[in-house]
């Protein structure tokens, strides 16, 4: 520590050059005063460390003005010697005392004890201002720990918080998880109970054409059924794997509305439902891939048909609002609760059931219809008034410029019984699944084709170097030798491109196309595969 500061306070000069000849020794600085109010003076402008005051001055006494400089919280650490010409009793001792002095000193002075007692005083400043200093320092440092410490607290409730919110979250997700598959194993036995007895009324002798018809009819709806839930499975994993793409061109609305209202009216026919669209002059144009257009009807009418009960009404409506297109499906039926209509865009979430309900589905067709409206710039929202109240699904869509004539227009063509096509085509099958093979093959030779079967793919190129058929329709996902191993062997053997080579898979992702693509497959198609595909894709081949 720095030089302290030693004001010696007496009226009489020679007395206050005597006492600074005694403490110039100690090397402190030593300041003087010859009056009262000098030595305020003094102490309001600097720091004192110990104080050398005469008892009787003229203008204030020693005590009173050790009373003063008491009074002063900067001062309260000073300490105070009395130094007296005159005896002192115990009296003026304790009123010393009281007025704040800490020691007495008496004339004449002992320059030994008084050097002595003020350097001790000194000695005792130091040591309370460097623990002050470190009480400070300490409680800094409490301060910091403590700060620290509440610091760690707040981040040890936040992580506490977060991983409970974490575990609810994996708590439900693994509760949803189990309904889901409870779901889709219930949804998938569901269609395969009516094809197992449809085939056993098939197999029982003497079956009269109508019984037979009828087994045809269930199974083909079944089947129907079993593709659409396949397709809502693949097309919910590639919109987790952010992997759901859409190819969008200018499309007239109104048409894929009206078509797709068609597809789904003998569903609704079935549950004596009447399903009205209202209709709308000219086109409504917007930016937008058809097929994922026609799939947010679809579902939007097959959630209204599911929740309305028999004899119930279905409107849908397509036209401007603003700036946008909007599409509307309003129901009758069993409406939506209020706490649910946001959360029936999730997946695997069907709302709130009471006893007895039982609707089917997985739970993923308006989780479908909100990822594919978002990925086209729209939005989807749902309204209902409450349980048995209806419900209504409005989706919004920016509108292109409208049209200046309606222009051509063209209908999907209905799918059915294909029929055979002119000029027979000479056809290998390719499949380890002997019955998907032979089915296939069955079915194109009714088709008027001359076919034949292989169930691998060594045996297919053997076929192909003999036989050199025209056309190939061959599975990827074989044994040995796959399907893309088998195709590229086909396109580096003599003739192999004049052969027209179809990918018949159960993998439909963009990635499979693209590998049966530089495999050197023609067409990809994704089981199950309709005749009237086949038809269609056999007509456009060349003679």
């Amino acid at each position: 520590m720095d030089k302290l500061n030693v004001l010696m306070v007496d009226d009489q000069p020679d007395k206050l050059l005597a006492y600074e000849a005694i403490l110039a020794g100690l090397g402190e600085t030593l300041l003087k005063a010859a009056t009262a109010r000098e030595a305020l003076s003094i102490l309001l402008k600097q720091d004192i460390a110990v104080i050398l005051m005469d008892v009787n001055m003229p203008d204030l006494d020693g005590f009173e003005l050790a009373a003063l400089i008491r009074q002063h919280p900067r001062c309260q650490r000073i300490a105070i010697v009395f130094v007296s010409a005159v005896l002192f009793s115990d009296r003026d001792r304790l009123r010393g005392y009281e007025s704040g002095a800490v020691d007495y000193v008496s004339v004449p002075v002992v320059p030994e004890i008084l050097r002595a007692k003020i350097s001790v005083f000194l000695d005792l400043y130091r040591k309370s201002a460097e623990l002050e200093r470190l009480n400070r320092s300490l409680e800094q440092r409490v301060q910091e720990r403590t700060a620290e410490l509440q610091g760690t607290v707040q981040r040890l409730r936040e992580n506490e918080a977060r991983l409970r919110h974490q575990s609810e979250a994996l708590s439900e997700a693994d509760r949803r998880k189990n309904e889901f598959l409870a779901m889709l194993a219930h949804e998938l036995r569901n269609p395969l109970q009516p094809i197992s007895m449809a085939l056993e009324l098939v197999r029982q002798p003497q079956v009269d054409p109508d019984r037979m018809r009828f087994a045809r009819d269930v199974i083909d709806r079944q089947v129907s059924q079993l593709a659409r839930l396949i397709d809502d499975l693949m097309d919910a994993s590639r919109i987790t794997s952010g992997k759901l793409n859409v190819v969008r061109e200018r499309v007239d609305l109104c048409q894929i509305v009206a078509c797709a209202a068609a597809s789904i009216k003998p569903l609704a026919n079935e549950k004596r439902q009447k399903l009205e669209v209202a209709p709308f002059d000219g086109r409504l144009d917007v930016d937008a891939d058809a097929t994922r257009m026609t799939q947010i009807v679809v579902n939007l009418l097959g959630n209204a048909i599911k929740f309305t009960p028999k004899g119930g009404k279905i409107d849908l409506s397509v036209g401007r609002e603003g700036g946008s297109v909007a599409i509307r499906v309003r129901d009758d039926g069993i409406g939506i609760e209020e706490a649910d209509l946001d959360r029936i865009f999730e997946m695997f979430v069907q709302g709130s059931r009471n006893a007895g309900d039982v609707h089917g589905g997985l739970g993923l067709g308006l989780a479908l219809v909100r990822q594919i409206v978002e990925l086209h710039g729209g939005s989807v929202r749902a309204t209902s008034l409450g349980r048995n109240r209806g419900s209504e699904f409005i989706v919004s869509l920016p509108a292109l410029p409208e049209s200046l004539e309606a222009g051509p227009s063209s209908t999907p063509p209905a799918r059915g019984t294909p029929a055979a096509v002119s000029g027979p085509r000479h056809v290998l099958v390719v499949d380890d699944n002997r019955d998907a093979a032979d089915s296939l093959a069955e079915m194109l030779r009714v088709l008027g084709h001359r076919v034949d079967t292989q169930y691998c793919g060594s045996d297919a190129l053997a076929a192909v170097a003999v036989g050199h058929p025209q056309v190939i329709f061959m599975d990827i996902g074989m044994p040995g030798l796959d399907g893309y191993e088998t195709a590229r062997a086909i396109r580096e053997a003599a003739r192999g491109g004049e052969v027209f080579i179809v990918a018949v898979t159960g993998w439909g992702g963009d990635a499979d196309r693209q590998r049966s693509r530089a495999a050197g497959f023609d067409r990809h198609l994704v089981k199950p595969v309709q005749p009237a595909d086949l038809l269609a894709l056999l007509e456009s081949m060349p003679a």
